[in-house]
């Protein structure tokens, strides 16, 4: 870990080195110069970690890992997220409501990139992001007993739906919505009622409502 030799000292600076002595992980304070060359996204507030590679998950592998932890499985599937910011927002948003995996498609769609991490603010580093064909995810889902809700504008009130148990929230492309494909899968259609003329919310902002709004109905049941 590279840390700005200049950088005053703040609380948040001495938690950081605290956590690596007790981790062993080594620190150099170096110049800023240094950090600015290192940093991929144009943001590193001073303080830059070279880390292992993420852990790759197969789906049907992680559902059977959270099943036998004896844990209701919560899965986020999203087609065709193609800005990064979307995708490390909505990476954040599952790491709060304590989702235990993102599936994105194959090819289609942005991956897990500096700016798309830098965003979801350690959520890239909890939740599993899994590229695999969204379909065949949502059958293995299906057969495992895991109910499919989709957002879409003209669905139900998310609150007037069975949000708990075992779930995976499908969400559509920021252009082209939930496609008929994926719609099919799925065993309820949720929207978010919205005022005035406005028909839609970015996806991020979407995702964040509908994962909460599950908490809320476990938190209740």
């Amino acid at each position: 870990m590279w840390l700005d030799e200049r950088a005053r000292p703040e609380p948040r600076l001495r938690a950081i080195r605290r956590l690596a002595e007790e981790q062993g992980v080594r620190l150099e304070h170096v110049e800023r110069r240094f950090l600015d060359r290192r940093c991929t996204t144009g943001v590193h507030n001073g303080v830059i970690a070279e880390v292992d590679e993420l852990e790759h998950w197969s789906f049907s592998a992680r559902m059977d890992a959270v099943f036998e932890q004896g844990e209701e499985p919560f899965f986020v599937v999203a087609d065709e997220l193609s800005y990064e910011h979307n995708l490390g927002a909505v990476l954040r948003s599952a790491l709060g409501a304590g989702v235990h995996g993102l599936v994105i498609p194959t090819q289609r769609g942005k991956g897990v990139t500096p700016v798309a991490a830098r965003v979801s603010m350690g959520g890239v580093e909890e939740v599993p992001v899994i590229r695999e064909g969204l379909s065949s995810a949502l059958k293995l889902a299906q057969r495992a007993g895991l109910r499919i809700v989709g957002a879409d504008m003209d669905g139900a009130a998310p609150w007037d739906v069975d949000m708990t148990g075992p779930i995976a929230i499908v969400l559509g492309g920021e252009s082209k919505g939930l496609s008929k494909a994926l719609r099919k899968r799925c065993d309820a259609i949720v929207g978010i009622p919205l005022a005035g003329d406005l028909q839609s919310l970015n996806v991020s902002v979407t995702a964040g409502v509908l994962l909460f709004e599950r908490v809320r109905q476990v938190a209740q049941r």
